[in-house]
């Protein structure tokens, strides 16, 4: 393969499991980034998690106006670990996995009334910075860093075991997230190496192979941020988009045929320093869909987080962003999956380290979460039963009510 791609290993090959410690969070994977911010952004995440942390694991409404749809219900669910969670995936009400720090990794199969969590042996001192689930049995799990620190587990028996699918042997490429067509067709986004998007693509699960040269060209230290497992978004059997960040501007990458080509168009996204640019993206329909993120570096500040497609990403206009400050590391949408919204506008739920909100006209308007600062993480699994993951392994299950008719 060429320099730069993720290579085949044997799920027996042996695996170094390096120092058992949880890393330092690690968004812009951009090697040239300040240690100080690095150590600024723990520093923030711990203080917003700490001013939410008088609230307990009360459950309550987030507020709104009379006469609106419903307000969420909040419940902080028990994960089982003080392990920082990056990225949810329900599988449905019932089934949803969650991944984080010090290999670790989270299943309930009763809609969060319990959850097991554990650690891939071998993988001590890696950062699952993405989880795909596709049954309670089945998911996948990437790791996200430097040179071997990128990798793809799978397991097929609940997490009982672990299979070792693919390593990355470049110490220049760093794998930040991936997304799944199906149980088994799926694209691994990478960091851009030498003005070139490394990245891989299976269509059988196991058997990986590089499309890097169907992107167009990287901009100057162009990348993607590990921040929520969620730079990338999928729908349908063809359809895909990739948000980017770290260079002059931030894009998002199109195909809408598989992958087999790319396009590229800006995003109107915070674009000041190698700590910026887009975050999270998701999409409703072939058509309609966000984007989302921000400045590392801007922690307090309340600049340009969101915005809206109504083309398939072709162009994108400005939003209204959340009421939180900070930039928004995940996005989602509460709508059934594997089925397009038929509303004009679809709930949506933001998260970040200085807060999370939701939305009942995508992005018209928003209303905060109480309590739920620091959170890295949402997801849906329909247009109800919603969780958010975070810092210290918190969990909070989100329950939208029916929009009155």
């Amino acid at each position: 393969m060429q320099r730069g791609t993720c290579q085949c290993v044997d799920s027996t090959s042996p695996v170094d499991p390096g120092r058992v410690q949880e890393q330092p969070a690690r968004l812009n994977p951009s090697r040239s980034r300040s240690c100080v911010l690095a150590l600024a952004l723990v520093a923030l995440v711990a203080l917003v998690a700490a001013a939410g942390a008088c609230a307990g694991n009360r459950a309550g409404p987030a507020p709104l106006p009379s006469g609106s749809q419903p307000a969420p219900r909040l419940t902080r669910q028990e994960s089982g670990t003080h392990r920082r969670l990056q990225a949810i995936s329900p599988v449905d009400a019932r089934v949803v996995w969650a991944s984080g720090v010090g290999g670790t990794y989270a299943l309930t199969t009763d809609g969060g009334a319990t959850w097991r969590s554990r650690v891939v042996p071998g993988a001590e001192a890696l950062e699952f910075r993405d989880v795909h689930g596709v049954s309670e049995r089945v998911a996948y799990l990437l790791a996200a860093g430097d040179g071997s620190r990128s990798r793809i587990y799978l397991t097929t028996d609940g997490g009982d075991s672990w299979a070792l699918l693919f390593q990355n042997r470049d110490l220049a490429r760093f794998c930040d997230c991936f997304a799944f067509w199906s149980p088994t067709r799926g694209v691994v986004m990478a960091d851009s190496v030498g003005g070139r998007f490394p990245l891989i693509a299976t269509t059988d699960g196991r058997s990986w192979s590089e499309i890097g040269d169907r992107l167009p060209s990287a901009l100057p230290g162009e990348s993607a941020f590990a921040a929520s497992g969620t730079c990338v978004a999928t729908h349908g059997s063809r359809r895909a988009w990739i948000v980017t960040g770290g260079a002059e501007r931030a894009r998002v990458l199109a195909t809408a045929d598989g992958g087999a080509t790319w396009t590229a168009h800006d995003a109107p996204i915070e674009r000041r320093g190698e700590g910026a640019g887009g975050f999270s993206i998701a999409f409703r329909d072939p058509l309609h869909g966000i984007v989302a993120g921000g400045s590392l570096a801007a922690a307090t500040e309340r600049s340009s987080t969101f915005a809206r497609s109504s083309d398939g990403g072709a162009t994108w206009r400005p939003a209204t962003r959340p009421p939180f400050p900070g930039a928004i590391y995940g996005v989602a949408y509460a709508i059934d999956r594997g089925r397009d919204a038929v509303a004009t506008r679809a709930p949506v739920v933001a998260t970040g380290p200085g807060g999370s909100s939701w939305s009942p006209d995508e992005g018209d308007t928003w209303f905060p979460l109480p309590a739920a600062a620091g959170y890295w993480a949402v997801g849906f699994a329909d247009p109800v039963h919603g969780w958010l993951v975070g810092d210290d392994g918190r969990i909070l299950a989100i329950e939208l009510g029916p929009a009155p008719r």
